[in-house]
């Protein structure tokens, strides 16, 4: 057992300076902007730049949208299927890890392909169509990672006689699924939401050829033409997508303390 734990501690150890030190490394490199000493002058050019406001103003956005839609999507699937249709869900489950196994670039031609001006709904045409576009998909995008999340909530739930204990008191299928399903498996939505929004922030290849004005294609201008605000870009990313991560634990954490009171 101790031979175990040292193991363990020395694989820990590797881990967090397999993980640290190049984050590390892009810190420090960041705060060199000024000859000679450490200063925040490239994060001061980065948060200055009305550029960046813009694109991440719009990411959030966009991010916001994708977790309403994809919740819009997901609950409502993954409690039917489970009530319901609980033979499917092996075929739920596949369709869902498909855009995992998809590259964007092909789903991208593909909307292309299909939405462009000479087809028979040109989306790509105007502003609105496109951001259409991209939300839905940034929603396939997180599909994997927002069904997984929800059907997990519903596998701590009597899905079966929650059902039948509303529909005995004359509650209908909009009001179970919006004032029972969902306020119980809001935790799982939220871990999926925050997922989704670390998703879309940093997505390039989506919103780069469909030319939207989103967070992860100025990193790459940023990348291509300066040398320490890139370093910035990837700090503050880096944090963003660490905190909705802290996020979710201290969700997850709250709901057993809850549960536990309970």
């Amino acid at each position: 057992m101790r031979t175990q734990r040292i193991w363990s501690i020395i694989a820990l150890l590797f881990g967090l300076l397999y993980f640290a030190l190049p984050l590390i490394g892009t810190l420090e490199f960041s705060l060199r902007a000024r000859r000679g000493v450490y200063s925040l002058d490239a994060y001061r050019s980065v948060l200055s730049d009305p550029q960046f406001r813009e694109t991440f103003g719009y990411s959030i956005v966009m991010a916001i949208f994708t977790i309403l839609v994809g919740a819009l999507i997901v609950v409502p699937t993954a409690y039917w299927v489970r009530l319901k249709l609980p033979r499917l869900r092996p075929v739920v489950e596949f369709v869902t890890l498909l855009p995992l196994v998809i590259p964007p670039i092909v789903i991208v031609f593909g909307y292309i392909r299909l939405y462009n001006t000479s087809s028979f709904l040109p989306l790509t045409g105007s502003i609105m169509g496109t951001n259409v576009l991209l939300l839905l998909g940034y929603t396939t995008l997180a599909l994997p990672y927002m069904y997984r999340a929800v059907d997990t909530g519903l596998r701590t739930l009597d899905v079966a006689t929650l059902t039948e204990a509303a529909q005995s008191l004359g509650a209908g299928w909009t009001t179970i699924l919006a004032r029972l399903i969902l306020p119980n498996v809001l935790i799982a939505v939220l871990s999926g939401a925050f997922i989704t929004f670390a998703i879309v922030i940093g997505e390039f290849v989506l919103a780069s050829l469909l030319n939207r004005p989103a967070f992860g294609p100025y990193m790459q201008l940023v990348g291509a033409n300066k040398a320490y605000e890139p370093a910035a870009l990837a700090v503050i990313a880096f944090s963003i997508t660490w905190i909705c991560m802290g996020l979710i634990q201290l969700v997850t954490r709250f709901s057993k303390h809850t549960k536990a009171k309970r």
